[in-house]
């Protein structure tokens, strides 16, 4: 598959991920509790898999291929949580969505980063604007999970909910910049 892409697919496969886990952790939608548990699983896989694809489509090594990998690697941590429900302690559970959610927030922001370095100009507001919006969800996410640790209350968990929103409004506005971006480097012959 040519590696613009492996990106373009990478970008939807993640945006439709951050939606489905989104969904899967707001209790508006009176999802049960295997639904919501799903939702958040299959939602963090295909995030994972997504950054993933985003990550082996970089034509060269940069901040955009690191962000693209620290996503994969906390969306991978944060699947370890999710699958270890009801085999261990809560806390270690949430310690390690916690923790993947954080690595995801600094994936995120090593992204931004690489954008002002791109060659390319097409689709960099909106991949600065997504990035930014997806690490300040994930930020938000972790400390509402932190919060719960810490005594759990439905405000703490709106904090997580309006993280997950946060990151999926991200994670799509960052899909039209991404198509934009490769649409131009594929007009330009480059890799990047």
């Amino acid at each position: 598959m040519n590696s613009h892409y492996k990106e373009i697919i990478g970008s939807l496969l993640s945006a439709i991920g951050t939606i489905q886990a989104a969904i899967g952790s707001t209790s508006q939608f009176h999802l049960n509790e295997n639904q919501s548990y799903l939702f958040r699983l299959v939602g963090n896989t295909l995030q994972a898999l997504g950054s993933a694809l985003s990550a082996d489509g970089q034509g060269t090594v940069s901040f955009e291929k690191l962000g693209d990998e620290l996503q994969a690697t906390g969306n991978s941590t944060v699947i370890a949580g999710i699958l270890l429900y009801g085999t261990s302690d809560e806390e270690t559970e949430q310690n390690l969505i916690i923790t993947g959610t954080w690595i995801q927030a600094l994936g995120s922001f090593v992204g931004v980063a690489d954008e002002f370095f791109d060659s390319t100009e097409d689709g960099r507001l909106e991949n600065i604007t997504g990035n930014l919006l997806q690490g300040i969800g994930n930020s938000l996410q972790a400390i509402g999970g932190i919060e719960a640790l810490q005594g759990s209350n439905s405000e703490q968990e709106q904090i997580g909910v309006a993280g997950s929103w946060v990151q999926a409004a991200g994670s799509v506005i960052s899909l039209i910049g991404q198509i934009q971006e490769e649409s131009e480097e594929i007009r330009l012959n480059i890799n990047e």
